[in-house]
C-alpha cells in the first residue's frame, strides 16, 4: 500500500489546468521534501517539481516554467502541482514521492525518493 495518495488528475483539453494533490493519511508531509514526477507513454519517469519541508524553496523543470507551480499547505498536509495550459505533451502518469530532507532542501532525482504515491492519469487531449 502506497504512503501518499494522487488525485486531481484526468482528461483535460489543450490549454485547460489541472491541479494535483499529494497526501497521505500515515505520515505528516511536514516532514518531508516533496517531488512530482510524471512518467509519459512509453518514455521514463522524469521530475517536474519539487518543494523542501518549508514550502520555501521550490523548483520547476525548466521547460515547464511558466506553466507548471508547486506549493504545499502543511497544516491540511497537502501539496500541490498547479498546471495550466496543458498541452498533449503533458499526458502521463503522474506521481508524488517523499524524502526525509532538511527544512529549506528540495531534493532531485527518483532515486533519492523512497516513498512514492500510486500516480494519477493526467490526459491532454481535444
Amino acid at each position: 500500500q502506497s504512503q501518499l495518495v494522487e488525485s486531481g488528475g484526468g482528461l483535460v483539453q489543450p490549454g485547460g489546468s489541472l491541479r494535483l494533490s499529494c497526501t497521505s493519511s500515515l505520515f505528516f508531509l511536514k516532514n518531508y521534501a516533496i517531488g512530482w514526477f510524471r512518467q509519459a507513454p512509453g518514455k521514463e519517469r522524469v521530475q517536474v517539481s519539487c518543494i523542501s519541508r518549508s514550502g520555501s524553496t521550490t523548483n520547476i523543470a525548466e521547460s515547464l516554467k511558466g506553466r507548471f507551480t508547486i506549493s504545499r499547505d502543511n497544516a491540511n498536509n497537502m501539496v500541490h502541482l498547479q498546471m495550466n495550459r496543458l498541452q498533449p505533451e503533458d499526458t502521463g502518469v503522474y506521481y508524488c514521492a517523499a524524502v526525509s530532507a532538511d527544512w529549506d532542501t528540495i531534493v532531485f532525482g527518483g532515486a533519492m525518493y523512497d516513498n512514492w504515491g500510486q500516480g494519477t492519469q493526467v490526459s491532454v487531449s481535444s
